[in-house]
């Protein structure tokens, strides 16, 4: 089976980087694609969610934010603002965040910047949802 190579970018640099990828499942903005090698080449939106990377001996998740994805017929690029692998999410932290966020768009007192805080809170529940699928 061929495989294809897949480069997860954010502002930092790149966050992970594998040759071994025989399937990759994304969260695009109009619904989940699998893209497997061969795949016409395409470009698309993401959405925050996760990636599943499959390969020969297992498979992991990333969570990721809203971004991009070009899709070449042996390459994979994901351009994100931030990108996490499920083993590394720090739940205590994604729970904090989670609740700080809550509480803002809660406040009666400042009403300011709620779709920041809404943005956050979708983060802060993507990542939670991501660590349990380790």
């Amino acid at each position: 089976m061929s495989t294809l190579s897949l480069n997860i970018v954010t502002p930092n640099g790149s966050v992970y980087d594998r040759e071994d990828v025989e399937l990759v499942v994304l969260q695009t903005t109009a619904g989940e694609i699998g893209v497997m090698y061969g795949h016409i080449p395409t470009v698309a939106a993401l959405k925050t969610g996760y990636v599943k990377i499959n390969f020969d001996n297992g498979s992991e998740f990333i969570a990721v934010s809203e971004g991009f994805v070009e899709i070449r017929q042996h390459k994979l690029s994901i351009i994100v603002q931030t990108a996490e692998a499920a083993k590394d999410i720090d739940v205590e932290r994604a729970q904090s965040a989670k609740t700080k966020a809550e509480e803002h768009i809660n406040s009666e007192q400042d009403r300011g910047d709620v779709h920041r805080a809404e943005r956050a809170l979708e983060r802060a529940n993507n990542r939670l949802y991501v660590s349990s699928l380790k």
